[in-house]
């Protein structure tokens, strides 16, 4: 029975993971139609990131920078190159995306090196945070899928309930219509995608 509950909770946990990083691909698969190749290495970049700035910073503040930076690059690469190619069709946009993505994987071996690193949990995070059976179940799992819920929430009240919400899901099919309202329609794409 314990190994039945703690590997219950370790594969919801992984679920959530996933959907924290299937969440931004979808998005962006379905409002700007762009298969994001790099998808994972931008995740992979806010990992590192996160770790330097936690190593400076501390850990609580590498929540809150590592993903606004990460975003700051990805709204660059869309603002910048991405929407450049847009105009081409979907093969100029997927060679992009692809080479973003071999290109960010190889200014992290340049910037972290190829050794493993080690993250040390916060204290707060640390140790079990129940026991079923004799198992435990980490405290820093159990944040994850917090945080995880915490997402899913946040992006179903700001693109069902909100205006912005709104806005997002009127430019997915009537761009045009969404820009003669007074809507910056590419700044919404960039948004989308720096989120």
């Amino acid at each position: 029975m314990q190994s039945f509950v703690i590997n219950l909770l370790n594969g919801v946990s992984y679920g959530l993971l996933l959907f924290m990083l299937s969440a931004g691909l979808t998005l962006i698969f379905s409002m700007l139609g762009v298969l994001n190749f790099a998808h994972a290495s931008f995740y992979m970049l806010g990992a590192y990131v996160g770790f330097s700035v936690a190593a400076h910073a501390g850990f609580w503040s590498a929540l809150v920078i590592a993903p606004l930076i990460v975003g700051l690059i990805g709204a660059a690469l869309e603002r910048w190159l991405l929407r450049r190619v847009r105009v081409h069709g979907h093969l100029p946009e997927l060679l992009l995306t692809f080479g973003a993505a071999y290109l960010l994987g190889e200014l992290v071996k340049l910037g972290w090196g190829l050794s493993p690193l080690s993250a040390t949990v916060p204290a707060a995070l640390d140790g079990p945070l129940f026991t079923v059976y004799g198992a435990a179940f980490a405290r820093y799992r159990a944040f994850m899928m917090v945080v995880s819920l915490a997402m899913l929430a946040v992006l179903y009240a700001v693109l069902r309930v909100s205006k912005a919400g709104l806005i997002v899901r009127a430019a997915l099919t009537h761009a045009s219509a969404v820009e003669a309202l007074g809507h910056n329609v590419p700044r919404v794409f960039t948004g989308v995608f720096a989120a």
